[in-house]
């Protein structure tokens, strides 16, 4: 077991006790992030369909997409454990604040991981198991010790969030072609104006937990409101993609257009003045764009 800094300790002492085990290895798996997983695994998989929807391969799909994630979660916890203990937001999580062992958060990352992939290999198919093995092996592997060397992690990171768009839409269709990759590239885009409203919003955090996101190591904010702008408006681009392969209609083109531009104002808003109100209304604005882009296309799928 890693050692506990001084300041990890304290924080223990002062932890409220949780109601039950239970409730702790569910917070192991992030599940308002998986939420998130679940919906864009479920919307690649509708629209990866070419025929009517079989509700359990698509439920079976979904399922192992969200085993993956949730054992990823649990395994990039006990890995942050530690660092975790110094930031305000995150050290009442299960491990540091000591209510769960890092080896029994072990097994059972792993063990959902594993249940997972078994799960993708066995019913849908073997493509979307390789996407998943790949969501684990980057996430695990190089984005997490990479978030402790340098900010280029955060575009790292962006790439295990947007492979459960893909995963569905190959559990579905078969195979990758430029609809999924398109699918893919929107969520990619999307994550990184959302990174950046998180990263400058607890910025101070980052820096007292040793993490050098773009926002420590670039205090004045202008690098930060700069990839913010240049990713939202990649979003708006990527967003376009669907309805030139013929995906969906022209009304999802124009939905997608109005929400697009106006996560993009919302984008250089930030980068005009960057304090709390300017990445609050960023973030609140990108968590509110994906589900309203998915509803849209999934609403004029053609």
């Amino acid at each position: 077991m890693k050692p506990v800094p001084a300041d990890a300790a304290a924080l223990r002492v002062a932890a409220p006790p949780r109601a039950s085990a239970m409730a702790d290895y569910l917070a192991l798996t992030k599940p308002r992030l998986n939420f998130l997983v679940v919906a864009t695994s479920a919307a690649g998989y509708y629209l990866g369909s070419t025929g009517g929807i079989d509700l359990t391969a698509m439920t079976e799909a979904v399922a192992g997409t969200t085993l993956v994630a949730a054992g990823a979660a649990a395994l990039n916890q006990l890995y942050e454990r530690d660092t975790d203990a110094l930031m305000r937001r995150t050290r009442l999580r299960p491990l540091p604040a000591g209510r769960l062992a890092p080896a029994d958060a072990r097994i059972f990352g792993v063990a959902l991981s594993v249940a997972g992939l078994v799960l993708l290999a066995a019913r849908a198919n073997w493509l979307s198991a390789a996407l998943a093995l790949a969501t684990l092996v980057t996430y695990l592997a190089i984005y997490t010790p990479m978030k402790r060397r340098t900010p280029l992690s955060t575009i790292i990171g962006a790439v295990p969030g947007a492979l459960p768009a893909l995963i569905g839409w190959t559990a579905s269709h078969g195979g990758i072609d430029l609809s999924g990759a398109a699918l893919f590239a929107i969520v990619f885009c999307w994550q990184l104006p959302h990174f950046m409203a998180i990263a400058w919003l607890y910025r101070e955090e980052y820096g007292k937990a040793g993490f050098p996101m773009l926002p420590v190591i670039d205090p004045e904010g202008r690098r930060v409101g700069k990839q913010a702008v240049y990713w939202a408006f990649l979003m708006v681009l990527a967003s376009v993609v669907p309805t030139w392969t013929g995906l969906a209609g022209n009304a999802y083109l124009a939905i997608a257009l109005v929400f697009g531009v106006a996560l993009f104002v919302l984008a250089v808003r930030f980068a005009s003045a960057r304090n709390e109100a300017t990445a609050r209304a960023l973030f609140y604005g990108s968590i509110t764009y994906l589900p309203l882009l998915w509803v849209a296309m999934i609403a004029n799928k053609r």
